[in-house]
């Protein structure tokens, strides 16, 4: 916190009185930080809280999932096929470049040639300038999720990342898990600059003074994220007052937290699932269906949640979490023993085999201890597990390649529907379209993928679920990969951190507007 505060400022305090102070510094611990500074470099939570930071969407959710507008002050529907999109005038790049209609057709346009993004962007055929404040998306046919897809439009400055850079390369490049001028630059329209950045210690935010919302009442004007893996080491610097807000809090911890003498505890049902990915091109037992289903019962669902996650969570049995349009009510996680017993004995395997398997470590709550006992429940039915744990930061360059038999994965849906699962987690591996990109299971399902793309074009809810429903049904018969649960959220904080405004079920908080009291 900002030192020297007045006699006024002291004597408030001393009566107990909360006022707003000028300006503030706060430490944020998380359990990873990204791993670019490019927003379009990789599709993942720590890259889109860093965007919301220091790059602005067109629009963005609010709490409640209602769309709120940013960079574009308003937007409406041309025709069905057509979205407009009014930007904000006067808004200029942390370079001091314009914001102007061109730089959103320069960044849609990139998103669309991203491996982790194109298949998000694959419905917008063209994005068309207007003119210099007005800017078109347009789709072949009917697309039911174009304001979601907003969401993800993070202007950059077109004139920034142009030419190349002082090694010669071009400065728009996107290299993913490698080092390029967009992963290590920035220049965006958020509430923050970067100021320094020393990856898997700290990455050091500081306050826009040109922001264009002056209607926003955050007053954090220097942000230091420091990512602390380990749980116990995380909330231990919240309590001990090292740091100002920790995420997520473990479920060991909850109570620690919530009952601290000037700490709070923030929690939110949560909507990202996590899985084991079933790899069928590294294993040939994998490719029997018989195998994955019985991978499949062996694994006791509600045993992790309540006791590892102390019932923090929700046991899954599909990747749709209640109230999604393809949430299917007859899909619940199927633990049971004798029938993996079973299914493993019919498919000839009934004295097991082994199975390469790499977790994150620190990524997901409690993942180790997750993908530990999952080692032991299918040890049960004589499969041996080789598990690998790693940070974050070499984790995902492993999982990219596909090369483990089973792989952990955690995934938020980029809409906030059930298709972008289907798109990014079981959808046939394209590069050229980017769909299935984040498919390691070797699964390729027509009839699934041709539902996914019918219901990308269906307007009717009823219908679009209905056919999502199915996908969630073809994809519990054939257990291309084990859903375990979905994951809550939490968040801890010293009292004066007003955080429970700012956070989401996407967990992404919106720092820029976070109001720190004194």
């Amino acid at each position: 916190m900002k030192k020297g505060l007045s006699k006024v400022a002291l004597a408030l305090l001393a009566a107990g009185l909360a006022f707003n102070v000028s300006a503030a510094d706060i430490k944020v611990a998380v359990a990873s930080d990204p791993t670019s500074l490019d927003p379009q470099e990789q599709l993942s939570g720590q890259t889109l809280e860093m965007s919301h930071l220091v790059f602005d969407p067109l629009i963005r959710y609010k709490q409640d999932l209602s769309f709120e507008p940013r960079l574009a002050e308003k937007y409406e529907r041309v025709d069905d096929k057509t979205m407009r999109f009014h930007l904000r005038k006067g808004v200029k790049f942390h370079s001091g470049n314009d914001f102007t209609a061109d730089d959103v057709v320069w960044t849609v346009n990139r998103l669309k040639a991203s491996a982790d993004f194109k298949a998000i962007f694959d419905p917008i055929t063209e994005v068309k300038k207007v003119d210099d404040y007005t800017v078109d998306l347009i789709t072949a046919k009917p697309f039911p999720l174009l304001e979601q897809t907003a969401t993800y439009i993070f202007p950059m400055d077109s004139k920034f990342y142009s030419g190349k850079s002082d090694d010669g390369k071009d400065k728009a490049e996107i290299v993913k898990n490698g080092s390029s001028f967009a992963s290590t630059h920035t220049s965006g329209t958020g509430p923050f600059t970067v100021k320094s950045r020393e990856q898997g210690v700290k990455l050091e935010y500081v306050r826009n003074p040109n922001y264009w919302d002056k209607g926003s009442k955050g007053n954090v004007d220097n942000l230091t994220l420091v990512p602390i893996k380990e749980d116990a080491t995380r909330v231990a610097a919240l309590l001990g007052g090292d740091v100002d807000v920790i995420y997520p809090v473990a479920p060991n911890d909850l109570e620690r937290v919530e009952k601290g003498a000037s700490t709070q505890l923030v929690t939110l049902p949560g909507t990202r699932i996590i899985m084991i990915d079933l790899n069928q091109n590294t294993n040939p037992a994998l490719k029997d269906k018989r195998v994955r289903q019985a991978i499949d019962y062996a694994i006791n669902q509600v045993g992790i949640v309540d006791k590892i996650n102390k019932g923090y969570g929700t046991p899954a049995g599909q990747l749709s979490p209640k109230g999604y349009a393809g949430h299917n009510d007859a899909l619940t996680p199927r633990y049971d023993l004798a029938k993996a017993k079973s299914l493993m004995k019919a498919a000839g395997y009934e004295k097991g085999f082994k199975l390469s398997f790499i977790s994150p470590a620190g990524r997901y709550v409690n993942d180790v201890k997750i993908a530990q006992a999952v080692g032991a429940m299918l040890s049960k039915i004589n499969i041996k597990v080789d598990l690998k744990t790693m940070p974050v930061a070499q984790y995902w360059p492993e999982f990219d390649k596909c090369a483990s038999d089973m792989q952990v994965i955690g995934w938020h849906s980029d809409t906030e529907d059930s298709a972008n699962f289907y798109e990014f987690l079981t959808f046939t591996k394209d590069a050229k379209t980017g769909m299935g990109q984040y498919n390691c299971t070797g699964y390729a399902n027509a009839e699934a993928d041709k539902l996914v793309v019918a219901a990308n074009a269906e307007t009717d809810p009823a219908k679009r679920a209905e056919m999502l429903k199915k996908v969630e049904a073809i994809l519990a018969e054939d257990a291309p990969f084990v859903p375990l649960h979905w994951e809550n959220l939490s968040w801890g904080a010293k009292k004066n951190v007003d955080i429970k405004p700012v956070v989401n079920v996407m967990n992404f908080p919106y720092f820029g507007d976070l109001v720190v009291k004194q």
